[in-house]
């Protein structure tokens, strides 16, 4: 594609995220239109991670459809093409399961993913916890805060050396969660040792 293709195939991604969250909200003071969460995953993909994959960038912007909306796995292959398609159904959660087995699996198979899914995977979780920690949910305590960032610690852990810009914001996060919400995150040998609480939110801020 040229690059005009390129942009138009972003701003395509973007116009249909709106239309499938159009009247969903995050779960923030303000109750911020959902989308602009896929927005800025894109945003820090591009911007923190230095990637200008249009590929990536539209998977991105795209990842919750399939969770969270009506959305249909055909809409985005007809619409954006079987490799897209593929990146989204890598990030998307299976909601059979019930939240913490949607959060054991998300650690669990995290290596396992391609590398647009991991880069994917990175900046959703760093502009999550970066929400958790600066607007986060008014019903949210301090001990869930906490937890939510612990567990997505834990997730990252399992794909380092994906983008090492992403994971030197993350790591930033960190050490200001720390700091902010009082605690110190754990680390573990393996991942069977990972504490899954009843508690822990796997849903998105």
């Amino acid at each position: 594609m040229t690059d005009t293709h390129q942009l138009d195939a972003i701003l395509d991604a973007a116009i249909f995220a709106a239309q499938k969250h159009q009247g969903h909200v995050r779960k923030n003071e303000h109750a911020s239109p959902y989308v602009t969460h896929s927005l800025a995953v894109a945003r820090t993909i591009c911007n923190i991670g230095k990637v200008n994959d249009p590929t990536i960038l539209i998977a991105a912007i795209l990842h919750d459809t399939i969770e969270d909306t009506n959305t249909m796995e055909a809409e985005i292959q007809e619409r954006f093409g079987e490799e897209i398609l593929s990146i989204v159904l890598e990030v998307t959660d299976d909601k059979s399961q019930n939240k913490l087995a949607r959060k054991q699996q998300q650690v669990i198979h995290a290596h396992n993913l391609s590398n647009g899914a991991k880069i994917i995977k990175l900046a959703d979780k760093l502009t999550n916890c970066l929400d958790i920690l600066h607007t986060p949910p008014k019903n949210w305590s301090l001990g869930r805060r906490r937890e939510y960032i612990q567990w997505a610690a834990d997730v990252i852990a399992q794909i380092r050396g994906t983008n090492p810009s992403l994971e030197a914001a993350f790591d930033k996060m960190l050490s200001q969660a720390e700091k902010t919400l009082d605690y110190k995150l754990e680390t573990f040998e393996t991942v069977n040792d990972r504490p899954w609480g009843p508690n822990i939110d796997a849903s998105s801020p």
